[in-house]
């Protein structure tokens, strides 16, 4: 009975996403909900973050718009854990401190610390989101359509928000290439996990 509900919801669910319980890789779509998810609540408390020390700068409005868009990707994430009963990562209170952290620490370098921030968050994000997209297409591209075309949205979009931190001087911020390189070493270190636990 419990299986028999869980088709039913799932298939309630996935009338408009052509993924049934039957023809997907359950263990691939889980992990790559959980992941994404937790990608994108970090990078709403680092937006956060450097609203929280750089919102009223020239700058804020800018932060602003990427850290709206990051929202509704959140909340995409958010409706997609529930309709394929994927649990959060377990690591999310830390996510939430180290995120937000992140985003103040390096406004506090000015405008071209939280950009550099940006930058290298945004390149490791778009990078993560290609090998997902790789493995859905290789996988079967109809079958994960739905997914694959908010994978590709909000991958473009990410690319945007990488953009406009290089416009807005990213390469100027203290140390730039070192920063760029650990705040990208902790990406890699930040989706291991939470693809994981």
């Amino acid at each position: 009975i419990a299986a028999y509900g869980r088709r039913i919801s799932v298939r309630l669910y996935t009338v408009h996403s052509g993924m049934t319980l039957d023809n997907i890789n359950w263990a691939a779509v889980d992990r790559i909900i959980r992941v994404d998810h937790a990608g994108e609540y970090g990078a709403n408390r680092i937006y956060a973050g450097q609203m929280a020390v750089l919102g009223r700068s020239s700058v804020g409005p800018v932060i602003q718009k990427m850290w709206d868009q990051e929202k509704d990707h959140l909340k995409k994430f958010n409706e997609l854990m529930v309709a394929f009963r994927v649990r959060p990562t377990v690591l999310m209170p830390f996510w939430n401190v180290v995120g937000f952290a992140l985003g103040a620490g390096t406004a506090l370098l000015g405008k071209e610390g939280a950009m550099a921030c940006t930058v290298a968050v945004e390149e490791s994000i778009a990078h993560h989101y290609n090998n997902q997209i790789r493995t859905l297409m290789e996988e079967d591209p109809e079958k994960y359509e739905e997914l694959l075309q908010v994978i590709k949205k909000f991958r473009d979009e990410e690319l945007e928000h990488h953009d406009i931190g290089l416009e807005h001087d990213a390469q100027l911020a203290p140390a730039y290439k070192v920063l760029k390189s650990v705040i990208q070493a902790g990406c890699s270190v930040a989706i291991y996990l939470s693809e994981r636990f």
